[in-house]
């Protein structure tokens, strides 16, 4: 064998054996099943790494810091909690921490949640952090919101009030001529009356376009919801409403008072807004329901009085009289 040929191997050899000793020096990810890691603000890499082989997830801190420093982009790690997926290499951890992916994670507020059951929710979400007070009704904009582990329960409720603001502007800029309320708070107001009236998604602007009519008549708004909001704050009331509750003279109850309650009785999402700023073009002042979770309209107290009956006969039927 020629000498060039014996240098070559020789070569060979050291290259490998160094590839040997590189790689028992960095170590290896240990990641058996997905696995989520939290990194604290403002950790460094090797306290990450510390973290990392505490937790079982390597074989070596110093190789995995080694291995950030010779293999790693300049981009720094970010702070947050991150999925470790089963069998992802050291180098695959390290761009995931890179790139910020966090895990995210939801709450949902559904349309019509009043103020006091949004905090029951924040507080009752175990990730997130922090006191906070219950928000100012009609102030939440209803929709699914994505938070991360230890995000503060304030700085989510701020998110939910700026997508609330920027929502009522948004539709305030494509409302009708002529609607029945001035300003944007009227209309919240209105919308949260909507909001709990109907809970048919096609009889929004119809009952948006009812109450109208009675706003610019002067009519009372004679809204149930109105009623139990004093009472409650928001929560079911659990039971029938009194005749002293229908009689009570307060800042809400749209059977003593004429015009809107004075402030809204629950968070309107903005399907219910948009119905107050574009109500159906109608001529009905009265509503009863009709038995499916809907509602018969009647532009007259004669007709009412017949769908009244027509209710009460159903009602009859199944029990309830």
């Amino acid at each position: 064998m020629s000498r060039a040929r014996l240098v070559l191997i020789g070569l060979v050899a050291l290259a490998l054996a160094a590839l040997v000793f590189a790689s028992t020096l960095m170590g290896s990810a240990t990641v058996e099943k997905d696995t989520s890691f939290t990194i604290p603000a403002g950790a460094s890499v090797a306290a990450v790494a510390d973290k990392l082989e505490a937790e079982g997830l390597i074989s070596s801190a110093p190789g995995f810091v080694l291995q950030a420093r010779i293999f790693g982009s300049d981009a720094p790690i970010q702070a947050g909690e991150f999925l470790i997926e089963a069998g992802m290499s050291q180098r695959e951890i390290l761009a995931a921490f890179q790139s910020g992916d966090v895990i995210r994670r939801f709450v949902t507020i559904p349309e019509g949640m009043p103020s006091i059951l949004v905090w029951d929710r924040l507080m009752a979400e175990e990730l997130l952090t922090g006191e906070v007070a219950v928000p100012p009704e009609g102030s939440i904009l209803p929709d699914t919101y994505a938070f991360e582990r230890g995000q503060s329960r304030k700085s989510l409720v701020e998110q939910m009030q700026a997508a609330m603001d920027r929502a009522l502007a948004e539709e305030w800029a494509k409302r009708r001529p002529g609607i029945a309320v001035d300003t944007m708070r009227d209309a919240l107001i209105l919308a949260a009356i909507v909001e709990k009236e109907t809970g048919k998604p096609e009889e929004r602007r119809m009952v948006a376009g009812l109450y109208s009519n009675r706003v610019r008549t002067g009519m009372r708004l004679q809204a149930d919801p109105t009623i139990i909001y004093p009472i409650t704050k928001g929560k079911p009331l659990g039971r029938r409403i009194r005749q002293s509750e229908i009689a009570a003279v307060n800042g809400y109850n749209t059977y003593t008072r004429v015009g809107l309650p004075e402030g809204p009785i629950t968070n309107p999402g903005r399907a219910s807004i948009a119905a107050v700023l574009n109500p159906e073009n109608t001529a009905a002042l009265f509503m009863v329901a009709d038995g499916t979770g809907g509602h018969w309209f009647a532009d007259t107290l004669a007709e009412h009085n017949a769908n009244v009956a027509k209710w009460y006969a159903i009602r009859r039927e199944r029990g309830e009289m």
